[in-house]
């Protein structure tokens, strides 16, 4: 079991989630693990469970696609790459234009 914030994630989970993330990045799994510096398989054998990295490889896994460590724990975040530059650019906005905003979030997710 691997362990983020006392939730736990199980090695299918840890690959299901490096699946997403990969695939929501637009890449192989093959032209990931040759960016890597890994062989071609690389990635592939972790998507399938067959095996997992070693936290260097972990973190130069969340450096590639961009991420944080814990952002890749937190599965409710479906896409954190669109998220982070959301936030980002959220912090150039005055009050008024997050106001805006946030009405139209919230009339999204009634929907």
């Amino acid at each position: 079991m691997l362990y983020m914030d006392g939730d736990r994630m199980d090695s299918k989970e840890f690959s299901q989630r490096l699946s997403k993330l990969r695939a929501a990045k637009g890449v192989s799994a093959r032209d990931m693990s040759l960016s890597l510096g890994q062989n071609e398989n690389y990635i592939r054998l972790i998507e399938a469970g067959k095996s997992l990295p070693s936290m260097q490889a972990f973190f130069n896994i969340c450096e590639y696609l961009k991420l944080t460590p814990e952002e890749f724990f937190e599965t409710g975040n479906v896409n954190p790459v669109h998220m982070n530059t959301l936030i980002r650019e959220l912090k150039h906005l005055d009050a008024r234009q997050l106001e805006l905003i946030e009405a139209l979030v919230a009339e999204l997710n009634r929907k």
